[in-house]
């Protein structure tokens, strides 16, 4: 199967044209080997109805060798006149050839700009589903590049012969990927569960990793206090990229181990990702002095043996990110400051809301900072339903913004009897298993977040619930500290571990207070910002009380 990207297209619902191009792409992904790769525009068409991915392009084709193919979708009715093919929309008329010509030629001028006149190869091609073409001599396209109602079944067979698998690799290859990724504003998503292997990707619609790296001035010390997902992390893998590509030597240090494990996937491999114990475990062992994991006081230890560690230079490095700052504590930024090079540039990010552990702000004096509020991973529902619920119990809910195209997402409310026992809530756990399946969600879709701790849990220990086995962290390390997980098909995760990641589908069960306090109102925000899609919420009677909508909303 091509790669296709961006790759969660098939998650979005489309109508229109933009339903038509779907049809395309799952066309093209089964058609083409695994060697091809399809960029297209789907992904954002509830964003912004534009779909087209450079000028009038609805796909760009790249061979393995590096040859480009620009793919124009026209669907329905078209008029053949004496000047061409022509589509009707509304009230006007656009000449199809004349259109694609322009996209060729803008893509030819940036093409030699980038890489050099000569050095690539631009092919065009026409795809007309739905009309037969009966002149193609005055098309104003190749007859050869024209695929019509009569052709349909050959497309991928034509785009084969076009871009052959066994032509010699053009040198500019790996650039045109990097130029076409850019064109779309494409920067790895770090939403994709611990351990999937898909990675996604997302349109960066002006946020924070646009904008936010074109600020400059010096030292470079940059706090970014962001809400979740506003792109904080989306941003830490862009700098990472900028730093490679100056030549530089990033530094990515977050405190959850399973998001640095994913965040290690998604960077640039020249960069240096950890967590912050395991950063304190290299350096370490680096100075010949192996932790004992079986120690109970093993972090503890790991912290003061980084800080008293001299740090020599090939531990220093140009740029040092910060992820999941609202978790560090003070004592850790004079630690981290010995590996940053004079010159360097050092951004840290952060969020008060998902401050678990009600640690007091690092201090950070003489530093810039920069804001922002507006969420455009969940759902805008999901966060109607948060402002709704927290109230006054997080003031800093109230200011937040949603940039998701998405709603109606319907927050659903499970309540269990707290007076049963454990087995009470795993069984409204499992139940609301059954409903994510049923509404079309794959089990790796879905993530069960438990608002206790993991050595609170009543499932940590479990292998299974009911005929689904579980993923999850055994609460063990290997020899060289890296966590080991049962095997299994649904993940299950504390929100103190899944933090900084997200799920299609969160089940954030196990919920149960006396009293809405602050703490409990961070857990609740933390559990329902993982969720993209869609948000199941199991909590006992009496938590439950506090957490329906006041308005009578769908529960």
């Amino acid at each position: 199967m091509a790669r296709i990207v961006p790759d969660d297209w098939k998650s979005l619902e489309a109508t229109g044209a933009a339903a038509r191009e779907r049809e395309t792409l799952a066309l093209l992904e089964t058609a083409l080997p695994p060697d091809y790769t399809v960029y297209h525009g789907v992904h954002w068409t509830r964003l912004n109805q534009n779909f087209s991915v450079f000028g009038e392009a609805d796909f760009v084709i790249v061979s393995p060798a590096g040859r480009v193919m620009i793919i124009e979708q026209k669907t329905g009715f078209l008029r053949e006149t004496q000047k061409g093919l022509v589509k009707v929309y509304l009230q006007t008329e656009r000449n199809v050839a004349i259109a694609l010509a322009h996209t060729i030629e803008s893509l030819h001028r940036r093409f030699t700009a980038a890489f050099g006149a000569g050095t690539y190869f631009i092919e065009e091609l026409l795809y007309c589903p739905d009309h037969i073409v009966k002149e193609a001599a005055i098309a104003g396209v190749n007859p050869a590049r024209i695929v019509d109602a009569t052709r349909r079944e050959r497309l991928a067979a034509i785009i084969r012969e076009a871009l052959p698998a066994d032509e010699a690799r053009l040198a500019c290859a790996p650039k045109i990927h990097h130029f076409l990724a850019d064109e779309l504003a494409l920067t790895p998503d770090t939403s994709a569960l611990v351990g999937q292997a898909g990675t996604l990707v997302t349109r960066l619609a002006g946020g924070l990793a646009t904008w936010a790296r074109r600020l400059e001035f010096a030292p470079f010390r940059l706090r970014v206090i962001g809400t979740a997902g506003s792109g904080k992390t989306q941003l830490a893998v862009q700098v990472m990229k900028d730093a490679v590509a100056r030549g530089e030597r990033p530094l990515y240090v977050c405190f959850n181990r399973p998001l640095a494990d994913h965040i290690a996937r998604v960077a640039p491999p020249e960069a240096k990702v950890a967590n912050y114990h395991q950063l304190c475990d290299w350096i370490a062992r680096d100075a010949g002095r192996a932790p004992d994991f079986e120690s109970a006081q093993v972090f503890e230890r790991l912290e003061a043996v980084f800080a008293d560690t001299p740090i020599e230079s090939r531990w220093q490095f140009d740029v040092l990110i910060v992820d999941e700052g609202q978790d560090f504590q003070q004592p850790w930024v004079a630690a981290l400051e010995r590996l940053l090079r004079p010159g360097g540039a050092w951004w840290w990010l952060e969020d008060p809301l998902q401050n678990l552990y009600m640690r007091e702000p690092v201090t950070l004096p003489g530093w810039t900072t920069l804001k922002e509020t507006t969420n455009y991973r969940s759902p805008r529902d999901i966060l109607d339903y948060l402002r709704d619920v927290l109230g006054a119990s997080v003031p800093l809910a109230a200011a937040l913004a949603s940039g998701s195209p998405f709603d109606g997402s319907q927050v659903s409310l499970s309540v269990y009897d707290e007076a049963q026992g454990a087995e009470s809530s795993i069984d409204a756990t499992k139940r609301a298993i059954t409903q994510a399946l049923s509404l079309g969600f794959r089990k790796q879709d879905i993530a069960v977040l438990s608002f206790r701790g993991r050595e609170g849990s009543a499932m940590s220990a479990l292998d299974h619930l009911g005929p689904h086995r579980l993923r999850s962290f055994t609460g063990k390390y290997d020899l060289f500290g890296n966590p080991e997980y049962r095997e299994g098909d649904v993940l299950f995760e504390s929100i103190y571990r899944f933090k900084g990641q997200a799920a299609p589908c969160v089940i954030f069960t196990e919920i149960d207070f006396d009293a809405f306090d602050e703490r409990s109102a961070r857990k609740l925000f933390v559990g329902a910002t993982r969720a993209t899609m869609k948000l199941i919420v199991v909590a006992s009677q009496r938590a439950a009380r506090h957490l329906q909508q006041r308005e009578g909303k769908e529960q």
